[in-house]
């Protein structure tokens, strides 16, 4: 069973909770219910300036820290997690409103980054040359930024901080982290585990909040790198504010995903694939797939095969046995809404209509089914536009080269995917679609933790994806130390010289 919540949610500053100022405050609602279960503080610039101090201040001995008992902390941390994934699994359904094997799915994938940055003391390892010139050797060691502000969205409230805040401990950081206030009490009982564990105080802060606490993060001069995941709009937000002010930034934004089917894919594993990759988590993934590209023969008998597994889907409450749960407040259910409605107005065929469905659960939850639009077209906004609910379009095509020119006309390249039994196709695929990560036969490619995550074009801004080696980079700097040991019985260096030194 999961630990009792306090009804109020509230940072988490010096290795205790912390209402900070407290002067205003938002309900955290339980979506299956539509009812308020608690409020969570929100963060003035003030606390967030106590939080950066706190963690400054201990970074800076975390630093100094050796790996051994860093990493030890790291293994502590990883054993702790795994033991208790179920107490956060459902700390997850209730807020978010997920079912709970997939909030248990989304704990195991954040784990597998925690046991990636457990052995992070190899990849810490620098390189070295020796006699470079007489006597000179060149090396290079990688250091920690200081403290590191991390910004995560409503959808993975466990799991996508967890891409960043262990790579970015274990590499000597401090971290602050600024979790969605739709579901904030994830941060919480992570902070818990944290000093559990045996993390100093300070090393893992949480603040609570909105805007108002972002802007305060972005803009503190002694956070010296930002990690983002959310829309589109706020990612190019964070990315040109943090980097105007002088960080390191990292700003993962939204997705439309395309799944590629071709005339000789297996259909029934293809139609699977689309309905768990389009439904799952109430479409609330931004590696979900939203459009499905039927190629050629392809289109009536696939439409067919997803719709007849889409109509046995059960929704209800996540804490049950239902397939899927509601999506996250009424406000987004009632938008998600509106683009069926405009797709079908704009001459989309609506092959499963969600705003029927019969959920098992409390009348007021925020109930959609999961919906199937079919000829859809590349000017409709439910096409244009990323959703981020239950809605699944297809995109009827001729041939392989318009979905592929449909794939990488659009502005998103965050994932894709095509299902094919050809190897030719499938490679040509690879090598031409203009998008971060590629399912080939796989219809969430979402990579394993010793890769990375990033996409393309508009879901990426910044140079490094999430987590991997590319995030060991993002968290670490390089120092490059060349050095001379004089012989005292050797000659004389030869006096006063303004040539420009070389290596001979």
């Amino acid at each position: 069973m999961p630990t009792p919540r306090s009804t109020l949610v509230t940072h988490w500053i010096a290795g205790r909770r912390s209402a900070g100022t407290g002067r205003r405050r938002a309900p955290v609602t339980n979506p299956a219910t539509g009812r308020v279960a608690s409020e969570v503080v929100l963060a003035e610039p003030a606390d967030v300036d106590a939080a950066v101090a706190g963690a400054a201040e201990a970074g800076r001995a975390w630093a100094a820290t050796t790996l051994a008992a860093r990493t030890r902390v790291l293994f502590a941390f990883r054993q702790l997690l795994d033991e208790r994934k179920d107490e956060l699994a459902a700390l997850i359904t209730a807020e978010h409103g997920k079912v709970r094997s997939d909030a248990l799915g989304e704990v195991a994938r954040g784990l597998e980054v925690v046991e990636f940055a457990c052995g992070l003391g190899h990849l810490l390892k620098g390189d070295a040359s020796a006699n470079v010139s007489a006597g000179v050797d060149v090396r290079d060691i990688r250091q920690p930024l200081g403290v590191v502000g991390i910004i995560s969205p409503f959808n993975f409230p466990a799991m996508v901080p967890m891409w960043f805040f262990p790579i970015a401990i274990a590499a000597g950081n401090a971290v602050v982290l600024k979790p969605s206030e739709k579901d904030p009490s994830a941060s919480l009982w992570t902070a818990e585990l944290w000093k559990q564990a045996g993390l100093p105080d300070g090393v893992f802060t949480v603040v609570q909040g909105d805007k108002t606490a972002v802007d305060a993060l972005v803009d503190h001069p002694d956070v010296a790198a930002v990690s983002f995941v959310g829309s589109t709009p706020v990612a190019r937000y964070v990315y040109e504010r943090a980097a105007k002010a002088g960080k390191r930034v990292q700003a993962l934004g939204g997705a439309k995903n395309h799944m590629v089917v071709m005339p000789d894919a297996d259909l029934d594993g293809a139609a699977d694939a689309a309905v768990n990759a389009g439904f799952g988590s109430a479409g609330e993934r931004c590696m979900a797939v939203s459009v499905v590209v039927a190629v050629g023969d392809a289109a009536d008998e696939l439409v067919e095969k997803i719709a007849s597994r889409t109509r046995s889907l059960r929704i209800g409450d996540g804490s049950g046995d239902a397939d899927m749960g509601p999506l996250v407040t009424r406000e987004h259910r009632d938008r998600v809404a509106s683009y069926v409605a405009e797709g079908e107005a704009a001459g989309a065929t609506v092959a499963v209509d969600g705003r029927s469905a019969e959920p098992d659960g409390d009348a007021g939850g925020f109930w959609l089914g999961p919906t199937l639009l079919d000829r859809v077209t590349p000017g409709m906004s439910v096409y244009t536009d990323e959703i981020f609910g239950p809605v699944l379009s297809v995109v009827r095509v001729r041939t392989y080269a318009e979905a592929l020119e449909l794939v990488n006309g659009n502005d998103h390249g965050n994932g894709t995917a095509i299902f094919t039994r050809d190897g030719a196709t499938a490679r040509a695929f690879e090598h031409d679609v203009r998008v971060g990560m590629v399912g080939i036969n796989v219809p969430i490619p979402v990579p394993a933790a010793f890769h990375s995550f990033g996409g393309w074009k508009s879901s990426l801004f910044g140079d490094a994806h999430a987590y991997g080696v590319d995030g060991v980079r993002f968290f670490t700097r390089t120092k490059v130390v060349t050095s001379r040991w004089p012989d005292p019985a050797a000659a004389p260096s030869g006096g006063v010289g303004l040539a420009f030194p070389s290596n001979r």
